[in-house]
């Protein structure tokens, strides 16, 4: 017997916990319904619905037939009964008569004298609310199966348009690497290679986080979220710049060495706006908040230039630069002064791999007072048969600077 009291219950809390329409909830519970009455009291071939009256507190049923004639149908013969016989491609797209499902046109016409062909027609059931032990057993498994299609639908259409932006959530648990998010309606899930190394997640934290893509294809609802991809930097600054909002300052490339270090190049777009000072702020307020955000990882902001010379020679920042001479298959040849060649390079050559990244050229850093000297992570970048850079960590959104001549 079901109880339909608790069953409204039941349903408006799911729709208040998981946000979910209450109308998909209610069809969700009523098709369930509909095939524990076909299985305990109708033919296999029939189509049943059945309604919830929440007003009245009761449940109506009813058998759909489809009006046909025999131009829409055809009738099985008993030649078919026995040996399959080899029937014509028109034959097969036609369907066999059903009784339980379909109606003749003049048999539907007692009922509803407008009937036409193709209409559906409706025929009350008898109530019964006692569908036994298996119908019921059917019915749950049915109702939780279309639940979570209906969650996991839900949570498609509310992320699937978010993919690329930021969203915020709290920290759930880490099982093995894997850190679960609270989202609110929908749980995300941020790999291991997705965190920033070195960052520790407390459960109860709130974090922002970047989204990278919605699980589709899988039993539950997921959001995969990241940290370390670049354009998590890049989507930080968006939400703390609003010359970056407004057009004024666009962001031309980055490159991110997740936890350590990440280079980014802005332009303007706009006379009398300056880019690298936009994202700086006031007193700094605004690079810091996005550094506060990722555990103070260091960021260099440099200008974009056309001129690839001028534009590798900041990208070295924030060392001092003396000339950059451009080779063929877009390499570059840097001297900087002595006592900037450590700087330039950057611990393990960090500084002088992203800058290579940063530029997508390949980077030959050298002491002016020794060229004809190359030093251990000075040279950055390989270039393949087409002289672009791949040094195997290239970033998403680089965009290489234009051929030209430099300094």
């Amino acid at each position: 017997m079901i109880d339909l009291k608790n069953l409204n219950r039941a349903i408006e809390q799911i729709v208040k916990e998981k946000g979910i329409d209450a109308a998909l909830v209610f069809g969700a519970v009523e098709s369930a319904i509909a095939a524990a009455y076909r299985k305990e009291y109708g033919k296999r071939g029939e189509i049943i619905k059945a309604k919830i009256d929440s007003k009245v507190g009761n449940l109506l049923f009813w058998q759909v037939k489809t009006v046909v004639d025999e131009t829409t149908v055809r009738i099985k013969s008993s030649d078919e009964e026995g040996e399959p016989k080899e029937r014509s491609s028109a034959e097969e797209e036609i369907p066999v008569y059903n009784p339980d499902r379909h109606i003749f046109l003049e048999e539907a016409k007692k009922v509803k004298p407008d009937a036409a062909v193709g209409d559906e027609l409706e025929f009350a059931l008898p109530e019964h609310e006692d569908f036994g032990r298996i119908a019921s057993q059917a019915a749950k498994q049915v109702i939780l199966q279309r639940l979570r299609e209906v969650e996991r639908e839900s949570v498609e259409r509310e992320y699937k348009g978010k993919e690329g932006e930021i969203v915020s959530g709290v920290v759930q648990r880490a099982e093995r690497g894997n850190v679960y998010i609270d989202l609110g309606r929908a749980a995300g899930i941020m790999f291991y290679n997705e965190s920033i190394p070195g960052e520790h997640y407390r459960i109860g934290e709130r974090l922002r986080f970047y989204l990278l893509a919605v699980q589709e294809e899988s039993r539950l609802p997921g959001v995969i979220l990241s940290r370390s991809h670049p354009r998590f930097v890049s989507k930080l600054f968006e939400l703390e710049v609003p010359e970056i909002q407004e057009g004024l300052v666009e962001i031309k490339a980055i490159a991110r060495e997740p936890g350590s270090r990440t280079k980014i190049a802005v332009s303007s777009n706009a006379e009398g706006v300056d880019p690298v000072g936009a994202l700086v702020g006031q007193r700094g307020t605004r690079v810091m908040a996005v550094t506060n955000e990722l555990g103070n990882e260091k960021i260099d902001i440099i200008e974009w230039s056309e001129d690839p010379a001028k534009f590798i020679a900041s990208s070295l920042s924030p060392s001092k630069v003396r000339s950059v001479e451009v080779l063929p298959r877009r390499t570059a040849l840097v001297l900087v002064p002595e006592d900037q060649l450590s700087l330039a390079i950057g611990r393990g050559g960090q500084n002088a791999r992203l800058a290579a990244r940063l530029t997508g050229w390949k980077i030959d850093v050298r002491s002016a007072a020794r060229p004809e000297i190359a030093h251990e992570g000075g040279v950055v970048g390989e270039t393949n048969d087409d002289g672009i850079v791949d040094d195997g960590t290239f970033d998403e959104g680089t965009k290489p600077a234009p051929d030209s001549h430099g300094i």
